[in-house]
């Protein structure tokens, strides 16, 4: 069985998978001053509601953009497992080749997403992660991840907003009746939705055009399903892409599906 991790910087993602598939898959808030004994209890009180066993989990694989956090999470896995967890970086074989200036600073999550991805539709492909940061992926019909364009996630551009401004509010970000608010909520939300909408189809129209005119758009993250139903630019939304790639990355890396529980 597959224990695969993907600690983010607003949300840690983890699933199980064995041979018949995905068992189950959660997403947490990532606490950032969480002990690993309590990270630990978390991680055994799951499996035991899953009733899986600890010996029954034969690798682990961890992709991390919180250092501090990725040391913890390691400590956690070997203690449950016994063994040491793949880390998705450097040495890794990932099956894709990386066509930007410096690699090495491409985030392991749009390596995962990637590969994910590429894999689904095997030709030009845009992942649009919708997690702290809104970021898309460029992949071109051999495989190769052509670079990234990142800017602030959603929840960050409305968190700047009431922080910066004396009079507006925080609000729950919900899909917006119209463009043009009646009142100050429905003009947040007007603003940053569809504003946010609108940002996602120019981009994805300029990185289509880079990558030759066609590519399938594949939205993913905690906030997929809130700017999706506003484009029609997106073709596919799968909130658990990262962890598809987590389990592609592992097998490339011996990991086999005949051996999951």
């Amino acid at each position: 069985m597959l224990l695969a991790i993907d600690i983010g910087n607003s949300n840690i993602v983890f699933g199980l998978y064995g041979s018949r598939g995905w068992i189950d898959h959660w997403r947490i808030h990532t606490d950032h001053n969480k002990m690993p004994d309590e990270y630990a209890v978390l991680f055994r009180d799951i499996l035991r509601e899953e009733s899986v066993p600890r010996e029954a989990i034969g690798t682990t694989i961890i992709s991390s953009v919180v250092p501090h956090l990725t040391e913890k999470i390691k400590e956690v896995t070997q203690a449950l497992t016994g063994k040491d967890p793949l880390i998705v970086g450097p040495g890794i074989k990932t099956g894709i080749k990386i066509r930007t200036d410096n690699p090495a600073e491409v985030g392991s999550d749009l390596v995962c997403n990637a590969v994910a991805a590429y894999e689904r539709v095997k030709g030009n492909c845009i992942i649009v992660d919708f997690g702290t940061a809104l970021t898309f992926t460029a992949v071109n019909d051999k495989g190769d991840l052509m670079g990234v364009a990142i800017a602030p996630g959603i929840q960050a551009g409305a968190g700047a907003l009431a922080a910066s401004t004396a009079q507006l509010p925080q609000v729950w970000l919900q899909e917006p009746e119209h463009a043009i608010g009646k009142n100050t909520t429905q003009s947040i939300r007007s603003g940053i939705l569809f504003g946010y909408a609108g940002l996602v189809e120019g981009l994805i129209r300029r990185i289509r055009a880079e990558l030759g005119g066609e590519a399938t758009v594949i939205a993913t993250g905690g906030r997929a399903s809130v700017i999706a139903p506003l484009t029609d630019c997106i073709t596919l939304v799968e909130p658990w892409l990262i962890l598809e790639g987590l389990r592609l990355i592992a097998g490339r890396n011996n990991w086999s599906a005949q051996r999951a529980v």
